[in-house]
């Protein structure tokens, strides 16, 4: 393992579940800087973005006074790597999502398994890389894996309907299936500015999801979809769902709620499938590198201009305040693209 010169690093923390709007709810702190595993990196976290995980976590995980770093996602430099690390080496940069069972990005100093890590694209900044990772896996994952469309295979026409078409998962799942499919993408919006986001991320067409959606669905896909990826609300439009798919129809949702009523799905053999990209990291699976292949691949597609970043509004350093303000955005449920933060 590589030596590094620091013992403490600054880092922002909660050590209670409390409202955002509470001064306390996110802290600056000193902690030691963590030390890497065999098959960890030590990152020097450069950029930052935050996601609903991040406030989902402080809402309902209590650390009982101890402090809790949030964050997972991050764009920085490789400073010291583990005695079993293989891929990567002091001075690389990368970019990635974490793992939702280890401390979080919200810190000078980050340490990573090297298996869901990849190289940052060389034509983004940190910040603009920085608002990539997770949105990318989930929506590779929950496209590729989950529903089973086939990668680069353009002949496979269909329809794909995407919830929240303009935040940063909609937004990768629109890219992705513009990019690598022959779907059309059909994502929901509500606003001006939220619609002409979502037609720039690759939307053919857009819906009002503050509006009965089977209607409107009609008008520009008469004959039903394939497929629909959820982001938000799976629970209240399930029963629009199972009206708007063909028979043999797949449903794939990422956000969280309770008991369904999912013999809706039944009569046409409609599918249902969650995505989690932190299940591979969460239970060491086998298979735990197709992470670092998936983040390798879009670094790729961005660095050919096929897919672009999704970072929308950057709040400046890395500190509790400007984190408290990207926490109360996101729990508001305007942010439109991803939020960053840059820099210590």
């Amino acid at each position: 393992m590589s030596e590094i010169q620091y013992t403490t690093m600054p880092a922002v923390a909660y050590r209670k579940s409390l409202p955002i709007q509470d001064g306390e709810s996110l802290v600056d702190v000193e902690l030691p800087v963590p030390q890497p595993g065999p098959r960890d990196l030590l990152v020097q976290v450069e950029a930052v973005a935050v996601n609903p995980v991040d406030y989902k976590v402080r809402q309902n995980n209590d650390p009982g006074g101890e402090p809790k770093v949030l964050g997972w996602d991050a764009a920085g430099t490789v400073v010291a790597v583990g005695d079993e690390v293989e891929m990567f080496t002091v001075g690389d940069e990368v970019y990635y999502a974490g793992a939702i069972d280890r401390p979080g990005t919200n810190a000078r100093f980050h340490t990573v398994d090297e298996r869901i890590v990849g190289r940052k694209p060389a034509t983004l900044s940190f910040t603009e890389a920085a608002a990539l990772p997770l949105t990318s896996l989930t929506a590779w994952e929950g496209l590729f894996e989950r529903l089973g469309l086939r990668e680069g295979a353009l002949e496979q026409t269909g329809t794909l309907l995407v919830t929240a078409a303009a935040g940063g998962v909609g937004a990768m799942v629109a890219q992705l299936a513009r990019a690598l499919t022959s779907l059309t993408v059909v994502g929901t919006a509500s606003r001006p500015e939220t619609v002409e986001f979502a037609r720039r991320m690759g939307v053919t067409h857009v819906v009002d999801h503050h509006r009965p959606l089977p209607q409107q669905l009609a008008e520009v896909a008469p004959g039903g979809v394939d497929y629909i990826f959820s982001t938000a609300g799976t629970d209240r439009n399930l029963a629009a769902y199972a009206d708007m798919l063909k028979p043999f129809g797949r449903l794939v949702a990422i956000d969280d709620f309770g008991a369904v009523e999912i013999g809706l799905l039944k009569s046409k053999s409609i599918s249902f499938h969650w995505e989690l990209m932190f299940t591979r990291s969460l239970y060491q699976t086998p298979d735990q590198a197709t992470q670092h292949h998936i983040l390798t691949q879009v670094a790729r597609l961005v660095d050919a201009g096929i897919l672009a970043t999704t970072a929308t509004t950057d709040l400046g350093t890395i500190n509790a305040a400007h984190l408290r303000e990207a926490h109360r955005i996101l729990e508001s449920g305007t942010a439109i693209g991803k939020i960053t933060l840059t820099g210590f």
